[in-house]
């Protein structure tokens, strides 16, 4: 809903801040007052086509700011996708340059004119002779009439997602057919490729991991044979020279000193310790030894390794992967060996599913029909007391291509006057006549709709008395679960107003500015009554203006 609205420098608008409410919202004023400007400044802020003639004479820039209080889920997706945080406000802001150069931000966020729009026909509809009706649009018409379908058929809801679920099922099988038809259409030329490279990947029979492993075991063969030659220079230490080695010598020494024939042997404690510290540079010299590399096992862990990776670089997979490379060739290898099997099946599998969607398509079609039928009637007793009494709706169908809507492209179709063919909505009517249609279908359609805003503009045109109070009623009608802003010449339109507006134009200094204020009481009476009576109100006028005011 609309909450607020803030306006800079718009044409005859210096500055005006507006606070809109929930219901029905009229706006009026004397002719030339600056209607059209306030419905300009609107559009504006939803994205609408940037006029530099908006820009106010002598300012440099315009802006406008418009504030809405809610989201559904649908628009709350869309701001998500573009990046713009939600937190119960929806803040659209437009500036225009006197040089033409226009901006837009939503709660904050720069976004694409394209962008804005989006965002602004989610949250606003107008109606008026030069709007962009959603219903006007073909493509929505389809979701128009299954929405309305939903709500007034039983079981409609499920035959639309058995139609989706249908469609899947034959989506996926023909996807797989033209999948099979590909491998069969390649099939010469890539069997021999398949088989050469499915041959020598089983001969490699790599495993998940192996690369690792083997890197591994050849690092540290390459090490051991690199520190056994450290360990032989430390030996050579221990034996300088090819000379006696260390321990030997220490033994020898210790051997020599055992001659001494004195008993006891006053070097026995020295001999004991010269046996020990032989003991030990023995242990020492034994662990030093270095262990035989196994040169044969080195190369072959190196052949194997460099050929994993020799094949992971030829498949431009990684080694891990290269188990489920040659999984993946010889599906397709077998997919050719076993083509026809395999066309058989699917084919025979996108003919029965298409059956069952074929099935589901036609029951879809039917309920929409009747659906159809039920909308129209209701469109139709709507239109007379619209002054529309002429006028005929209908829904035409033609079959289209499979989809997981369904398989009818749908169309509103409208004709005004007797004798005259049916035409697609938007060719039909035109100013008041088109705007009161589009209330008689917003009525009707009124639970169905996204947008919470509606706005109307010339909807009273060339009606007065009882139309003009019909109209009024169904405005009310139409704002009682959402928000209506309302710009009427009509008293018995403004009559139904939950709020009142008053567009005003004053000159001051040879300056003209337009301005809006709400007006209660009986402020509201004498703007009723001057609708009714022009320039000089009347008692009977302002008799006239209570009795209308709901």
């Amino acid at each position: 809903m609309l909450i607020g609205l803030n306006i800079s420098n718009i044409v005859l608008i210096e500055r005006l801040n507006l606070e809109f409410g929930a219901g029905l919202n009229i706006l009026t004023g004397e002719t030339g007052a600056g209607k059209s400007i306030l419905l300009d400044a609107l559009s504006l802020a939803l994205g609408a086509r940037s006029d530099v003639g908006l820009v106010r004479h002598g300012c440099d820039m315009a802006s406008v700011i418009a504030e809405f209080d809610d989201a559904d889920d649908n628009l709350r997706s869309v701001l998500n996708e573009n990046g713009i945080d939600y937190d119960g406000q929806i803040i659209l802001r437009r500036t225009l340059s006197a040089d033409g150069k226009s901006r837009a931000w939503v709660n904050d966020v720069p976004v694409s004119i394209k962008t804005l729009k989006q965002i602004g026909d989610m949250l606003v509809e107008i109606h008026g002779q030069f709007a962009n009706h959603t219903l006007l649009n073909p493509l929505t018409h389809r979701q128009t009439l299954d929405e309305y379908a939903t709500r007034n058929i039983s079981g409609f809801g499920d035959l639309l997602t058995a139609v989706r679920d249908a469609y899947d099922n034959y989506h996926n099988a023909a996807i797989r057919l033209n999948e099979l038809n590909d491998i069969l259409s390649r099939a010469e030329s890539e069997r021999e490729y398949l088989e050469h490279n499915v041959a020598e990947l089983r001969a490699l029979n790599p495993a998940v991991g192996e690369e690792e492993k083997l890197a591994t075991q050849r690092t540290a063969m390459m090490n051991a044979e690199r520190d056994a030659g450290i360990l032989n220079d430390a030996l050579g230490e221990l034996s300088p020279n090819g000379a006696q080695s260390v321990e030997s010598q220490i033994f020898a020494a210790a051997h020599t000193l055992e001659h001494i024939k004195s008993d006891p042997n006053p070097y026995q404690a020295q001999i004991d310790k010269l046996y020990d510290a032989g003991q030990i540079i023995a242990e020492v010299t034994q662990t030093l030894a270095p262990s035989e590399i196994d040169i044969t096992s080195l190369d072959s862990i190196e052949e194997r390794l460099f050929a994993i990776r020799a094949a992971a670089r030829k498949h431009r997979v990684s080694a891990d992967e290269l188990p489920q490379k040659l999984q993946d060739m010889t599906a397709q290898l077998n997919a050719i060996d076993n083509s026809d099997q395999e066309l058989r099946r699917a084919k025979s599998d996108m003919e029965k599913y298409r059956q069952e969607y074929d099935t589901v398509a036609h029951k879809l079609s039917v309920a929409r029909k009747v659906a159809s039928e039920k909308l129209r009637s209701d469109i139709l007793r709507e239109l007379p007391d619209l002054k529309l009494g002429t006028a005929d709706f209908m829904v035409d169908f033609a079959e289209i291509a499979p989809s997981a809507n369904g398989a009818d492209d749908i169309v509103f179709m409208i004709k005004t006057n007797p004798g005259m063919p049916f035409a697609p909505l938007h060719k039909s009517a035109s100013g008041g006549e088109l705007a009161r249609l589009m209330l008689a279908l917003r009525v009707v359609l009124a639970s169905d709709c996204h947008a919470h805003t509606f706005v109307f503009d010339e909807v009273d045109t060339g009606i007065s008395g009882a139309t003009a109070s019909a109209v009024g009623l169904r405005l009310n009608k139409l704002a009682q679960n959402s928000q209506a802003l309302v710009i009427t010449h009509s008293a018995q339109v403004a009559g139904f107003a939950d709020r009142h507006f008053k567009i005003e134009k004053n000159v001051s200094d040879g300056t003209t500015t337009t301005s809006v204020y709400e007006i209660n009481g009986d402020a509201r009476i004498n703007e009723i009554a001057r609708i009714i009576s022009g320039a000089e109100i009347t008692n009977e006028s302002i008799a006239t203006a209570k009795t209308l005011m709901k």
